[in-house]
């Protein structure tokens, strides 16, 4: 298993070098996995959760449609960044590969937030 060590940014920029489907983002690794259906993304993420399973590390995740958004955070290391991220990446984006996926990592960020936000009562959207 790899490590539970918060690793420095730079380890980490590298090691994303290597995984393109994947930023740095919101407190640890993010993407997006679009799909072409909604029952596939339901497929990605039973097999994310396989994974999960297998290496004992539990991404974030959020359905919406045909698209999959993943987390990778080690909360025992502080919410930081750890070798266990790293590998549960790679793997989540075999898995994805293996599926037909298209891996849409900049819609993390923009995308999670608006469409988290489209179900917060009136009071709590923010520039709405």
């Amino acid at each position: 298993m790899a490590g539970k060590d918060a690793l420095p940014p730079e380890r980490i920029d590298e090691a994303l070098a290597e995984l393109p489907d994947w930023r740095a983002g919101n407190g640890g690794l993010v993407t997006v996995f679009k799909m072409p259906t909604a029952a596939a993304a339901l497929e990605l993420i039973a097999a994310v959760g396989r994974l999960a399973e297998e290496q004992n590390h539990h991404p974030d995740l959020d359905w919406r449609y045909n698209r999959v958004f993943i987390r990778y955070t080690s909360h025992d290391a502080g919410g930081q960044v750890t070798g266990r991220d790293l590998a549960a990446a790679a793997g989540a984006s075999e898995a994805a590969a293996a599926a037909g996926a298209k891996a849409e990592p900049a819609k993390y960020v923009q995308g999670h937030q608006l469409a988290a936000q489209r179900w917060l009562p009136p009071a709590e959207q923010s520039g709405r």
